[in-house]
């Protein structure tokens, strides 16, 4: 692991080296690492359940990352600039110059994409639609494509996972923590899942109630909505299951790791 803040060879980030091997882009590392490491996320999904994933894949990666960027780097850079790791005598000042250098390139790169050349209302009319279509696709489902994880959860994660807890007052935060609370469910799954070091009890998450005006909107703290869907489920018949938190309608905990239960239907097919 370099934190050194290196780029690729094509400028970009992410990129990994394994076992000297240098790969970068988020698509070819996972083909890497899919062809290496024998595993692959997205075998439970049909073909028309992959393209339906790569279609979202892109959006967030080409359209709903760039209109997060400008929150980031642009509109809410007084906050971010309060988030940047650096130490020492002129830590104030070299996190002034990084912050307004990335500010100068998002807003350079934004023009060249095509998105920058819009007005900020227009942009953030394009996230809001991003954001939507996103809180739609997703309903009342554990995740993106079903009850299992696959690796447009990883991406829609990656992007979501900034509007939830690193642009504190934005655009962005509101509407995922009050219209959309389903997206903020789908993020505390997410976290407290596969990074459960990340969670303290003394999580002081918000989210705006539903009923809030504009003009006196209450907070309460986000529930742990970690592990099941706001909705009951049905069987064939009609007939409401009941369901406790910390299982699914089949009786399953949800707490387990999907890649466990994976593992574990091989291993009784096998026998």
């Amino acid at each position: 692991n370099y934190f050194d803040g290196k780029l690729s060879p094509q400028g970009k980030m992410p990129w990994i080296e394994y076992n000297h091997k240098k790969v970068s882009g988020t698509e070819f590392i996972i083909d890497f690492l899919e062809e290496k490491l024998g595993v692959n996320l997205n075998k439970h999904l049909g073909p028309h359940e992959r393209a339906v994933s790569r279609a979202v894949t892109k959006m967030v990666e080409e359209h709903l990352y760039w209109t997060l960027a400008y929150c980031q780097w642009v509109e809410n850079l007084h906050e971010t600039q309060k988030m940047v790791s650096l130490f020492g005598p002129f830590s104030d000042l070299l996190k002034w110059i990084f912050c307004h250098l990335t500010k100068g390139i998002v807003k350079r790169e934004m023009y060249g994409h095509g998105i920058g050349r819009f007005s900020e209302e227009e942009m953030y009319t394009l996230m809001e639609k991003d954001m939507r279509t996103l809180a739609g696709l997703l309903g009342d489902k554990k995740y993106i494509m079903g009850s299992t994880v696959s690796t447009v959860d990883a991406t829609v994660f990656g992007h979501l996972a900034q509007a939830m807890w690193t642009l504190p007052g934005t655009r962005p935060e509101r509407l995922i923590k009050g219209e959309l609370i389903n997206l903020a469910m789908y993020c505390e799954r997410i976290r407290r899942k596969f990074w459960p070091e990340w969670h303290h009890d003394d999580d002081n998450t918000l989210y705006e109630s539903e009923e809030s005006s504009e003009a006196s909107k209450t907070y309460s703290p986000l529930q742990d909505f970690s592990f099941y869907s706001r909705t009951e489920t049905f069987d064939e018949e009609g007939n409401s299951i009941s369901q406790t938190p910390d299982t699914d309608y089949t009786g399953h905990s949800l707490f387990d790791s999907d890649v466990d239960m994976d593992e574990y239907r091989d291993h009784e097919q096998c026998k």
